[in-house]
């Protein structure tokens, strides 16, 4: 999932600027925390939102380490930040990945308006609330949820910090894997496809943009898929093979597709939150288009040409835009690299800890 992966980054770019440790679930690789500790001390369950037990486990933690700030990564264990700020004189930040009621209500979770009243409190209780775009931090100072003062914006970021020199050799090695003609145009699309708006965006692409794309008989390209999760219903998308469709499934080397795409598709229309899949995508290179809602939160300004907004669930307006870019060769702006690269996310954050 995006967000996991978010926070995993994150981790490893603040550890590299800082003494960290990570209190995490148990089933995380402690081996690829390479620049700061992890304590596995979280079960999988459910419960562990709630469960006391752990608040004096980090109590316990923080004072042995001499700990002076602490990051709640979600709302969902601010309760847990908040009696250690009380308690032990630090500083307490939560690291907001969307605004969580906004997004349960767009899954029509019945139980949106409670989680609404706690998120309200953690941020107001928080002495500083890291969020990822512009739009959520207008959004929480216009509901009274947060102080402008107290919002910082902290987006999802990069692990390159300029354009990758590797593209074309990345580019052969996927059209040979996937057996992809060399003068075919690669349209990408990845998400985690059991997540509800990926689904869908999938449906889309499968039944509202692809068919129209297949009326010129002159355009020759490939649309590849990847992600785990895929439902039955789907059938690894077997009927769709004589329709220009590759599913590739689950993948490790993720990294290779987005380098060798021509355009990433994102068509994502609910969810919440800034679409992490397009930033990735165009600091690989790839150019992306995508509706207005799956755009919101990226900073356009200084994507160049890289991204083409279209309207939600337009599939004509996704499918002349693939038209308009296919043979087109846009270079990722260094403007781009300089706002979105982790490390220089990071930098900005420093003077807000206490030392």
């Amino acid at each position: 999932m995006g967000g996991q992966k978010g926070i995993a980054i994150f981790c490893t770019y603040l550890g590299k600027h800082n003494e960290l440790t990570a209190v995490s679930v148990n089933d995380n690789e402690t081996k690829l925390a390479e620049t700061y500790q992890m304590i596995p001390l979280f079960s999988k369950k459910r419960s562990r939102y709630l469960n006391m037990f752990y608040i004096f486990q980090i109590k316990k933690i923080v004072r042995k380490k001499n700990i002076k700030n602490v990051i709640t990564e979600h709302p969902y264990m601010a309760w847990m930040g908040s009696y250690l700020k009380k308690n032990l004189n630090i500083r307490w930040f939560v690291h907001s990945h969307n605004i969580e009621f906004q997004r349960f209500r767009t899954l029509n979770k019945s139980w949106y308006k409670l989680l609404k009243i706690y998120e309200k409190w953690c941020y107001k209780n928080a002495d500083a609330v890291f969020f990822k775009t512009n739009e959520d931090i207008d959004f929480a100072v216009k509901n009274s949820m947060i102080k402008k003062e107290n919002a910082v914006l902290v987006p999802f970021g990069i692990d390159i910090k300029e354009m990758p020199l590797d593209r074309n050799e990345q580019k052969k090695k996927i059209f040979e894997k996937h057996n992809i003609p060399q003068d075919a145009t690669l349209l990408f699309f990845n998400g985690a496809l059991g997540y509800k708006p990926n689904t869908d965006a999938l449906s889309f692409i499968l039944d509202e943009i692809n068919p129209l794309l297949l009326k010129n008989q002159s355009f020759k390209y490939r649309i590849l898929i990847c992600g785990q999760g895929l439902p039955a219903s789907f059938s690894n998308l077997k009927n769709y093979a004589d329709k220009n469709i590759i599913y590739a499934g689950f993948v490790d080397d993720i990294i290779s597709y987005f380098k060798a795409a021509d355009i990433f598709l994102n068509p994502v229309v609910t969810g919440g939150g800034v679409k992490t899949k397009i930033v990735e995508a165009m600091g690989y290179g790839a150019t992306v288009i995508s509706c207005t809602t799956g755009a919101a939160g990226i900073e356009l300004s200084i994507c160049g040409e890289k991204i083409k907004v279209v309207p939600d669930n337009d599939a004509q307006a996704f499918a002349n835009a693939i038209g308009q870019l296919k043979n087109k060769s846009i270079n990722t702006p260094a403007s781009y690299y300089e706002y979105y690269y982790w490390s220089n996310i990071i930098k900005k954050l420093q003077p807000l800890f206490k030392l």
